[in-house]
Parts: C-alpha cells; structure tokens; sequence
C-alpha cells in the first residue's frame, strides 16, 4: 500500500486525506499548527492517522508522496529535505486531477480570478452543466472529486497551488491579468511569480485554449515569451480583435466560431471595467464548451457578485460604505479606486506583500479625501502618502477604523476598504476582516 503523508490539515489537505483514503493509500496528515475540530472529526471518522503541533520527519519521510498545502512555502527546511530524499511533492490540484475525467476550466490572475471562476460556474450550471466549483474557493476540489461525479469543473487557482503541478492541464485556461503579488514568496523577484502564474497552460494541447487579456502588456509579454501549444484567445476592451473577445458600440463581441454580439456593456449585473473583462472570460470559457449565447447573456445580467469584493454594505446618513476586503494586493486597490465616483475615504493596509503604492497615486490624488489606516505597520503606506492627502490616520482595528472613518466623512462621500494587503496581522483572513468591518458598519 502507497503512503500518502498530507502537509496542512486545513480543507485542501484534508480534502485531500479524504480521496487518498478512497483511493486505497495509507494516509498520514501532519499540522505543525492546530487542526480545527470539523476537520479533525472527518479524520477520525475515516480512521486516519494525523498529528498536529508538530511535524515528524520520521513519519513524514516514509512517504511514497507528500501532497503539501499552498501555505506553506516550498523554502522550509522540511519540504526540501523531503524532495532531497526524491520523494515526489505535489499540489491537492494535481493529486485529484489524476482521479478525475471531467473537462477543467483553470482559472488564474492576481486579480478578478474568484469573481471570474465564480461567473463561468454560474453561467455553466444556468446553462445546464452538471459542475463544480473548487481550487481557491469553496470545498476541495479533492473532497469534490471524492464525493461527487460531474462533468466539469471551475478551478480557482492560485499561483501557491501551480507551483505544485506536475502534470496537471485545464482545458481552458483564463489568466486574468498578472500584477506584483505575493513578492515575498518569491524571493520578491516580479519574473518568479509570472513564471508560477504561467504554469497553468506548460501541459496544455492543441486541443486546449489559453485565454488571457490583451490589454495587460506584462501578461501579453509573458504569453508571447511561452512554448504552449494551446490556441491564444485574447479578450481586450480596447481592440477589436479577428479572434477572442472584444467591445465595440458599447456592445461585447465574441469572435470564436463566427461574430457574435453577447450583450450591451450596460445590461452587465456587475459594473466597472475590471468587471467587464471578468464577464468576457467567463462568457468566452463558456461558449468554447458550446454554451447557448442566449443563456450566457442571461446569466451575466443576472449574477450578484462576490462578498468582500466591492460589496455594498449600507448607507448611513448619506454616507456609503463599501467592503472591498478581498483587495489584498495594489492592483485590486486600484480597480476599486478607480470605480469610486464620490470623494473617498481609504481604508487601507494590512501585512505588506512587497507592495509598490506609488501607482495608486494618481487616483489617490483624484478621489481620495483622507486615508484611514488599519495595520499593524503602516509606514510604507504613511510614506507615500502623508502629502498626498489632508488626512491620514492611523487605527487597530475594523471598529476603529469604521468609526473614524465615518467622522472624517460628509453626506454624499464614500468609505471604501479596500486594504492592498494581507489580513494576517490583525485578522484571520480577509473573509474574517471583511465580516468584521460589515459588523462595524452596522452598529454605528
């Protein structure tokens, strides 16, 4: 019997132990943290072995494959011993995708990748396709591929997880866009994290499809610098390209299997630019999988959005707030900026990435009225932008800041949080942040 040792008992690895159980491997999950009781009563009841506050190297390394969770880098000193020992380690996203036959859409970018993966499931499953929805978000995608049987799958995939893949292919794949992020995974080398974003399409065919948008010149470089034998379909609001996806007279156009008009910009449930290329991803991955057009412009003028991405939380006394907590790096900041029509006030930091504010100048200088921090450390943020604005002021946490935001406002401004960092200092994740704020937001 094969031994499988799972790194991380969170809901990868744990989806994970899970499939391997199934699929006849002796399973060994180790947590150097502490696994939390609903994952540890799913162990249990599978007569899984597991251990957490500890890794031990003697039972890690009798591992035939270790499937270590995207958290943990591939730097610590435990997973190199394991690779010098030749023992193979993987990604959840490539264990499973051995175990599965269905049609995969791989969806991945530093922004717009949830609200992207989270449109073409919403357009599939409208259009009739039996499909499920995993990677970054939801249920595993090895708990999925375990439990249930469906014909395709929407994969949110992170940069963390491909750097995991050996094999792995996705019929389609979408990158969004590629930005710095996450610099300090990657030895805060911008080329190291577009080569890991690349890997999405390194085993593609010539029967797949790799979309990605023209508009992003970093990106476009880094798709012409590529061997992939994947068909290139671009997606781009400003040219009118012979194939892809592109907009003309206010109207998006496909121009895959002949020109066709989709729908006006303006009937789009979700506004702002950004927006407006998630839907023609999502709308392309879609029709390549020979969904109806009819039902496609159906569901993206129908589609609510995600929570914690600029999500409407209420108005108070004229004052709007918005929760954009899942903007975690600068270019999602930017895209929320630039959507704001009101003067702003700026909820913004969190644990810094390598971020580079210097960008956001220019739409800090045009919309923002006062910044609030929310951070442990915000001097790379008071640095850039002390001059910039009239008012900056720091804070602890999401009461506070709510609070002194919304002294700092007038009628007919707007309070955004849309942090450009992670929440790890002062949060459990920006879902954790986000709810946080709401909350504050509510009791004011």
């Amino acid at each position: 019997m094969k031994r499988l040792v799972v790194l991380g008992g969170g809901e990868s690895g744990v989806g994970t132990a899970i499939l391997g159980k199934q699929k006849g491997f002796e399973v060994f999950v180790s947590d150097r943290g502490e696994i939390v009781d609903k994952y540890k009563r799913v162990l249990q009841d599978l007569s899984v072995t597991f251990e957490e506050g500890r890794h031990t190297e003697e039972e890690i390394l009798k591992a035939d494959v270790v499937m270590k969770s995207p958290g943990i880098p591939d730097r610590v000193p435990l997973v190199q011993k394991i690779k010098e020992q030749g023992i193979p380690v993987v990604s959840e996203i490539e264990f499973a995708s051995k175990y599965t036959d269905a049609t995969i859409v791989g969806i991945t970018g530093s922004n717009g990748k949830t609200t992207t993966s989270m449109l073409t499931h919403h357009v599939l499953k409208n259009a009739g396709f039996k499909v499920g929805l995993a990677g970054n978000i939801g249920d595993s995608f090895a708990k999925q591929v375990a439990n249930e049987q469906v014909d395709n799958y929407v994969l949110e995939l992170s940069s963390f997880q491909l750097d995991g893949i050996e094999e792995f292919s996705p019929h389609i794949a979408v990158i969004t866009n590629i930005t710095p992020d996450h610099l300090d995974r990657y030895e805060y080398k911008f080329e190291n994290y577009i080569a890991s974003k690349l890997r999405i399409t390194e085993n593609q065919t010539a029967a797949d499809f790799l979309l990605y948008d023209a508009d992003d010149e970093v990106l476009v470089r880094a798709v012409n610098s590529i061997e992939t034998e994947a068909t290139l379909v671009p997606f781009s609001l400003g040219e009118e390209l012979e194939y892809g996806a592109f907009i003309k007279d206010n109207t998006i156009q496909l121009n895959l299997f002949a020109k066709e008009e989709l729908m006006k910009v303006s009937e789009l449930k979700l506004q702002g630019k950004h927006n407006t290329k998630n839907a023609m991803a999502a709308a392309m991955a879609a029709r390549l999988l020979k969904a109806r057009k009819a039902s496609i412009a159906e569901s993206l003028s129908g589609f609510e959005g995600v929570e914690h991405r600029l999500e409407s939380v209420q108005r108070t006394n004229g004052v709007q707030f918005i929760n954009d907590s899942k903007a975690t790096n600068v270019n999602a900041a930017f895209y929320a900026l630039e959507c704001m029509d009101a003067p702003t006030i700026w909820i913004v930091g969190g644990v810094d990435k390598g971020n580079d504010y210097t960008d956001l100048l220019p739409l800090v200088r045009e919309k923002v009225k006062a910044i609030v921090c929310l951070g442990i450390d915000n001097t790379k943020i008071i640095d850039t932008f002390e001059n910039v604005v009239d008012e900056l002021i720091e804070t602890a946490g999401a009461e506070e800041a709510v609070k002194v935001a919304y002294k700092l406002a007038e009628k007919g401004d707007t309070v955004l949080l849309s942090p450009a960092c992670a929440s790890f200092d002062l949060f459990k994740s920006y879902e954790d942040r986000g709810t946080k704020f709401k909350n504050a937001v509510r009791n004011l």
